[in-house]
């Protein structure tokens, strides 16, 4: 799905018209409620890959950039033209997403179009950034921040996208190394920062004893922090504070619900609390916040959801990324008490985006064996999004790992990819790939005699779920998390798809 800016002059049926669409499929797309625009409005286009244009007479090269929110450029290449003259009848494929790959060590990113203008950016080797268009010798991108610069033609490779590959956004959760079997997610993040489109630092907290303050947990070294960021920047990751309600207590989710609950219920606290969010981003350069509360009271809906707007204000007052994680819902109806404190259409209001985390469908006590997220689950949870935002503003989000299912104690365990491979080499099992949940599993017995179900995501089964992601014409999928995956997931994302950078 393509991303439009609206212009000054565009209507509705003019911009459906541009794109081959229908009105009521851009209205929806976007949940319009009227046909009224304004200069600068976001707008997803619901356009099929690849898109073609025959071209007319009075079509240039030019034109047909402005009318498709391309670049001439980008047009050419993509279409490996030797000039810029075109005849009627010439049928041209439509760049849906165009990129610039960095071929130096270093390269500048200056605030205008010319060597004497001062660096706002540097990126190093192999960082990928959107192109916004293209003067001369310099080509305008998109940064991590939101804002632009320009770079040197000779230290980039222009790369336009037909949308064959689907164009997706990776959104990924960082952790420090949590025990002997879960480690640190900064070896796989450098490995594959340009892989990467959104990066969630899990390093912070609401303080149990004086809910005003962010508290870092786990506790970190600040150089360390600084220094990942500056990684991601380097690759125009975009680099989030996450900021949640979890583990003051294992087992006890009151606790997690009443930490809330202290932050939310006064007003003086909750501005507090959000003066505190801005400077915490501000002293680590972040790029926004991604706030993941996962325990709240559903009597407290509406002073969450009040947060959830005050934040979001605050955010944009500072030019700040706002993103939200909650649990998954399928339905208006609050069936379910962790879910149902969360309004999805407060949220798709209010936030640069809404990360759903589908996990665990499975995997919770007493939930039985089988998929941590099934495909037909994200699907239902997906489109049920669909129904109170529009796609651009939804991530879904997936499990990396899986849960060993004690089928006898009726217990489970949590197994990364690695820990479930060695459970099937240690039993000799042989994988199987369940096609109606698009999820790998093998069942063993044990030595006690139990017997026993491992459920788990490999390449195949996140490959499924990004496809799913690309028909339903949502951002992206965010893995949780970096260091727990199967590996031949990034040549997987590397070869199928492409991914996208400071989409907007």
């Amino acid at each position: 799905m393509l991303t439009y800016v609206v212009q000054r002059g565009d209507t509705l049926y003019l911009i459906a018209q541009r794109f081959g669409i229908t009105t009521d499929a851009l209205m929806k797309a976007n949940h319009l409620t009227t046909s009224n625009l304004f200069v600068g409005q976001k707008l997803a286009i619901p356009v099929t890959a690849p898109l073609v244009h025959t071209v007319q007479s009075g079509d240039s090269l030019y034109s047909l950039a402005r009318r498709y929110a391309t670049t001439a450029e980008a047009i050419m290449a993509l279409n490996q033209l030797p000039s810029t003259a075109l005849s009627v009848g010439q049928r041209l494929t439509i760049p849906l997403y165009t990129e610039v790959v960095v071929t130096v060590d270093i390269a500048n990113v200056r605030s205008s179009p010319g060597t004497g203008y001062p660096i706002v950016a540097r990126m190093e080797r192999g960082a990928r950034l959107p192109v916004i268009g293209i003067s001369g010798d310099w080509t305008q991108v998109r940064l991590h921040n939101g804002t632009t610069g320009w770079m040197f033609n000779d230290v980039v490779n222009l790369v336009p996208h037909s949308g064959e590959q689907p164009v997706q956004e990776i959104f990924s959760y960082y952790t420090e190394k949590e025990g002997p079997t879960l480690p640190s997610s900064y070896d796989v993040f450098v490995k594959q920062v340009n892989l990467q489109s959104n990066t969630g630092m899990f390093h912070f907290r609401i303080n149990r004893n004086d809910p005003t303050q962010v508290e870092k947990f786990p506790e970190f070294d600040d150089a360390v922090m600084r220094d990942v960021i500056d990684i991601g920047h380097r690759h125009n990751v975009k680099m989030l504070a996450v900021i949640h309600n979890l583990l003051y207590v294992r087992g006890n989710q009151a606790v997690n619900q009443d930490v809330v609950r202290s932050m939310i219920t006064k007003p003086d606290v909750r501005r507090a609390f959000i003066e505190n969010v801005i400077s915490l981003l501000q002293k680590y350069h972040f790029d926004g916040v991604n706030i993941d509360f996962e325990d709240v009271h559903y009597e407290d809906r509406d002073l969450l959801a009040a947060f959830y707007r005050e934040l979001g204000q605050a955010l944009r007052n500072n030019g700040l990324y706002y993103s939200v994680a909650t649990p998954s819902r399928t339905s208006d109806e609050p069936t379910n008490p962790f879910s149902a404190p969360f309004n999805y259409s407060l949220l798709g209001e209010v936030t640069d985006e809404l990360v759903v985390m589908l996990y665990n469908e499975h995997g919770w006590p007493g939930s039985g064996p089988g998929p941590v997220v099934s495909i037909g689950w994200m699907e239902s949870v997906i489109k049920y999004a669909l129904t109170k935002m529009p796609g651009r503003k939804i991530t879904a989000a997936v499990s990396v790992f899986g849960f060993d299912f004690n089928l006898t104690t009726k217990r489970n365990t949590y197994v990364t990819y690695a820990m479930a491979m060695d459970l099937a080499k240690k039993y000799n099992k042989t994988v199987i790939f369940d096609q109606k949940t698009q999820t790998p599993m093998f069942a063993y017995q044990d030595e006690s005699g139990n017997d026993h179900e491992v459920w788990f995501e490999n390449a195949e089964s996140i490959r499924s779920k990004l496809q799913l992601a690309h028909r339903l014409g949502i951002r992206g999928i965010a893995l949780w998390r970096l260091g727990m995956e199967d590996p031949q997931i990034w040549p997987m994302i590397s070869n199928d798809f492409v991914v996208a950078k400071s989409v907007i």
